[in-house]
């Protein structure tokens, strides 16, 4: 088959882009051949395709009126994404689009290309956030609270609590899209909408999605992810232990409540385990004012070792008696809880969206609520207990690396999904 993959980004950002990529590298290794539509970047990976790629946007550069009118406009429906994207399938014949994050600097104007439906062409849209239910994407109102206010078209909704960065111009902005993407019937364009966990998959219906329109494929590991999870060395670091988080320090990620939970903990904890945070982002400085607030103590025992790659994330990721996924938001299926998984960590992780998917009280780790300060002090204290157990540890850890073994499987994912193509090819023109 020829196959479009079509993402904003064109380069490592975050976990969707993981996931483009990998289809892409599966897909090629199943003899398909694969092209892709992005968006224009200096980071992006060089491509055969990206002199049809979308020019780069800055929403937040614009000052004049006119420029900002224009800005606003492009972020719902771009004529030059809808033009070039067709210029593509003139020159590339797709048998297949998939779709991943489109939606402001892409736009769902792509699917008007005249290609599309002059060829029959199938089109799917992996949601790996929830977009299509929540102008907000992460299904968070203005307050940083769990929000359901615009599930079933009530966009209105994220005007009046300025859902989108507080602001009432970009929840403006965002009411509009979504309103527009409803009148426009863009949605009903998609043939098929690929659903990551089973609780996107009920989010989507319950915001009036068809049945037969949304399907569940739990995402795939990369193959250097399951060879991890294939070797059973431990390597957990039993000398000097310690909890992590790895991730972007946002609201939305929780990191502040895991840090007042280890505090909390503090007293009742082993004296040589510590909280390793990995990453950076907007909360970086209010989570070190706290904890230079809380004392030497969690002074000396809370580290932020800022933004890790590569070797050295995973080895931060071995070492780790438990990784935390303190999530406030409804994590769709966070790749961070895999990659602990592969290399034999268990995982602490709140009870909310995709995650309880992932974590098995007991099995595969420890779950908490979400926002709620003491139950994850209760879960670490769990944690801290359950590594005394080098038994019941190690059965967990085995747990985890079978979880991903059978569940993850890149081969497996990608045989449904060409099989998934070919019946939405076989649909579309009639065979």
């Amino acid at each position: 088959m020829k196959i479009i993959l079509v993402n904003k980004f064109h380069y490592l950002k975050g976990g969707s882009e993981t996931y483009y990529f990998g289809l892409a590298e599966g897909l090629k290794a199943l003899g398909h051949e694969v092209h892709f539509f992005a968006m224009e970047g200096p980071e992006n990976v060089p491509c055969e395709d990206s002199d049809l790629f979308v020019s780069a946007k800055d929403y937040n550069g614009p000052t004049s009126l006119p420029q900002k009118v224009s800005a606003a406009t492009s972020l719902i429906y771009s004529k030059e994404a809808r033009d070039k994207f067709q210029a593509l399938c003139e020159r590339v014949h797709p048998d297949v689009v998939h779709m991943n994050l489109v939606h402001r600097q892409i736009t769902l104007s792509i699917l008007d290309a005249p290609y599309l439906k002059q060829h029959r062409v199938p089109v799917l849209f992996t949601s790996h956030d929830y977009i299509l239910v929540c102008p907000n994407y992460v299904m968070l109102d203005g307050s940083g609270a769990v929000c359901d206010a615009c599930v079933g078209g009530h966009f209105s909704n994220c005007l009046k609590r300025k859902c989108v960065k507080g602001s009432t111009a970009k929840s403006g902005m965002g009411m509009l899209e979504a309103e527009y993407l409803k009148l426009h019937g863009s949605y009903s364009k998609i043939d098929c909408i690929v659903a990551p966990s089973q609780f996107m998959r009920n989010k989507l219906l319950e915001g009036g999605f068809p049945t037969q329109q949304v399907v569940y494929m739990q995402n795939f590991a990369k193959q250097e992810i399951l060879d991890n999870a294939a070797d059973s060395t431990d390597r957990t670091d039993r000398d000097d232990p310690y909890l992590l988080f790895f991730g972007r320090l946002s609201s939305e990620k929780g990191v502040d409540i895991l840090v007042e939970a280890f505090i909390n903990a503090l007293p009742s904890l082993p004296g040589n385990l510590r909280l390793v945070i990995a990453g950076d982002g907007p909360e970086r400085q209010g989570i070190e004012g706290r904890i230079a607030a809380a004392g030497p103590e969690a002074s000396g025992r809370i580290e932020l070792v800022g933004f890790q790659g590569g070797a050295d994330m995973r080895r931060y990721t071995e070492r780790a008696t438990l990784a935390v996924a303190s999530s406030r938001w409804r994590e769709n299926m966070p790749y961070s809880i895999v990659e602990a998984f592969a290399l034999g960590t268990p995982v602490i992780g709140t009870d909310i969206g995709g995650i309880p998917e992932l974590v098995d009280e007991g099995r595969t780790g420890l779950l908490c609520e979400p926002g709620d300060v003491d139950s994850l002090s209760q879960a670490i204290l769990r944690g801290a207990a359950l590594v005394k157990d080098r038994d019941a540890y190690a059965a967990m850890q085995a747990n985890c690396r079978s979880y991903v073994l059978e569940r993850c499987s890149q081969d497996n994912y990608m045989k449904d999904l060409t099989a998934l193509y070919q019946e939405l090819i076989d649909s579309k023109k009639g065979n």
